[in-house]
């Protein structure tokens, strides 16, 4: 008859340990934030800009390992020489990288392929 008394004080006693017990957690959340969110989310803002800035002229890498040189900028496309009489229309997003004069493009800036 005693035991059923003390039940709501050991219960109650309990709730600062849930505190405790939650904040490595927390800890591990706001680590993981710092360290591998926020960067990713600053690249990607970085990307962003740089498509936003591309102009007629501008040699780019495509994510599927097309290089051609831009030569009409859509609003949700870009017109692409990529050969003499060869103009292709690439998405937006597909842009990897600008290629500056002087810069090699090496097998590991295309995008990766997967095995099957």
């Amino acid at each position: 008859m005693m035991d059923g008394l003390f039940l709501p004080l050991a219960a109650a006693g309990g709730a600062g340990g849930g505190i405790q017990m939650f904040f490595p957690m927390i800890l591990i959340f706001g680590i993981f934030y710092f360290m591998l969110i926020r960067p990713q989310q600053r690249k990607e803002k970085q990307r962003k800009q740089m498509i936003n800035d591309l102009k007629s002229g501008a040699r780019v890498l495509f994510s599927g390992g097309i290089v051609g040189t831009v030569t009409n900028v859509k609003e949700s496309f870009f017109v692409i020489r990529i050969a003499d009489g060869v103009k292709i229309e690439v998405a937006r997003g597909a842009v990897s990288r600008i290629i500056e004069k002087g810069d090699k493009i090496d097998a590991d800036d295309t995008a990766p392929t997967s095995k099957t």
